[in-house]
């Protein structure tokens, strides 16, 4: 199916929805808004015309000073055709993002790991916890605000600090 005709099939479904459509070297990016989310992820999985039937990876983008400050982007192919397909979505910090876990299974990680690094929460998520930073970690690494050298890069490190799982 030509990208033309995805737009065309999801703007038909959800036309309030749909922000912006972009195509790029034959590339589509959507771009949605955050109420219909989950919805129109359902939808572009469960529809057997587009069937994007794999999610290969959830990346957040902090976008800092822009207003909303984060953007989530959803990679999807549909193993039919091999087509590919990224759904993007504008977030503000502490507002959450739908999972999509319950659709794809690979969201799992992906979004822990979105959550980890820039703090941007996934409501109904199945186990959102730390993946890549230890649980007591103070802040988000990938955030723009984020001291380039750490927050305590001045002290001196002591390795009697370190507990042994």
């Amino acid at each position: 199916m030509e990208n033309a005709k995805v737009v065309e099939q999801i703007k038909g479904k959800f036309a309030d929805a749909i922000i912006e459509d972009i195509e790029f070297r034959g590339d589509l990016t959507i771009v949605v808004s955050l109420e219909k989310l989950h919805e129109i992820m359902l939808y572009i999985h469960d529809d057997e015309s587009l069937h994007y039937d794999l999610l290969s990876d959830v990346i957040g983008i902090d976008r800092l000073p822009r207003e909303p400050r984060f953007e989530i982007v959803y990679v999807l192919h549909s193993m039919d055709d091999f087509r590919r397909l990224m759904v993007k979505v504008m977030v503000d910090v502490d507002i959450a993002v739908p999972t999509v876990t319950d659709i794809w299974k690979s969201a799992d990680w992906p979004e822990r790991e979105v959550y980890d690094l820039l703090g941007v929460s996934f409501s109904d998520h199945p186990d959102l916890r730390r993946i890549l930073m230890w649980d007591d970690f103070d802040g988000h690494p990938l955030r723009k605000d984020f001291p380039l050298k750490g927050k305590d890069f001045d002290k001196k490190w002591d390795p009697s600090t370190i507990k042994v799982m």
